[in-house]
């Protein structure tokens, strides 16, 4: 079975279940499918003239893909951003100086029990009442993003580092490393792998709350799909089927990417460590 970055193979048994339960959900998902089909028939959401505007080149070159790009960009931008922010302060709430980890804390619990949308709205509207400035919609979205997400990863970066064994840390200290050589060189390479499909998880729901930038008037695929091409097409529903379409192709695409470099980080995966002798090789200490 090909590995998946996002959960464990399942055993004898357990793909047994998956096969019964993947047989009913499919037939369910037939049934479903035929009568949505029959619903969307009857009200001429079919028509031609309907789906007709994305076979045209210019639609897609002067709104979708303009969108697509934008969404990929504040998505990209806010992740590079987000995925730093989250260690360094996963990573300080985990110090033994109160004065790095009260502040790492309360900055990180507090970007989290904000909702996001809250977060985009203030920073384009509040940025220029409260503190005078220009804030671009691409700026506010990258902003909530970035807080919001990376306070979530900072979140999973310190769960991943707690749920290593105490015992790692005491060795690496008893050997005469440092903490900070002991977090670099021993605790995160493992944390790493496993909040890998956390991290993952998390960067999905990056790219896909870029959608919540339509708030503030930002280009991105959501506004082209939901907005602009159903005022000149009349054609929301089929415009938000292929916009989801997009959606799901890029998030499935961001899942093949991290699988993969989970993979590369298991083959690249080495020890300094000697193989330690078989018993029978050990020598008895002479007697005199």
């Amino acid at each position: 079975m090909r590995a998946s970055v996002l959960y464990d193979a399942p055993g004898p048994r357990g793909r047994r279940r998956n096969l019964v339960l993947t047989v009913l959900f499919a037939v369910l998902l037939v049934v479903l499918a035929y009568l949505g089909y029959r619903k969307f028939d009857e009200k001429g959401q079919f028509d031609a003239a309907l789906w007709e505007p994305f076979l045209r080149a210019d639609v897609w070159v002067n709104l979708i893909l303009p969108g697509l790009w934008n969404t990929l960009s504040a998505a990209a931008t806010a992740a590079l951003i987000a995925v730093p922010f989250g260690f360094v302060f996963g990573m300080a709430r985990l110090s033994e100086h109160v004065w790095i980890r009260i502040p790492a804390g309360a900055i990180v619990e507090f970007f989290r029990a904000i909702p996001l949308l809250i977060m985009i709205f203030f920073a384009q509207y509040g940025g220029s009442a409260v503190f005078g400035l220009t804030v671009t919609s691409f700026s506010a979205v990258v902003f909530g993003l970035v807080m919001y997400n990376g306070s979530v990863l900072a979140e999973i970066v310190r769960a991943g580092i707690s749920s290593l064994p105490r015992g790692q840390t005491e060795a690496a200290l008893a050997v005469g490393l440092r903490k900070s050589q002991a977090m670099r060189l021993i605790l995160l390479p493992q944390a790493v792998t496993a909040m890998m499909p956390a991290i993952v998880s998390q960067l999905v729901v990056l790219l896909k709350d870029t959608a919540l930038g339509f708030i503030v008037a930002y280009e991105d695929l959501l506004n082209a799909g939901a907005r602009i091409l159903p005022s000149n097409f009349r054609n929301l529903i089929p415009s938000v089927i292929v916009m989801a379409l997009i959606y799901i192709l890029i998030n499935v695409a961001v899942g093949q990417v991290a699988t993969w470099l989970e993979k590369r980080s298991r083959r690249s995966r080495k020890t300094t460590a000697k193989p330690v002798a078989p018993p029978d090789s050990v020598t008895a200490p002479a007697t005199l």
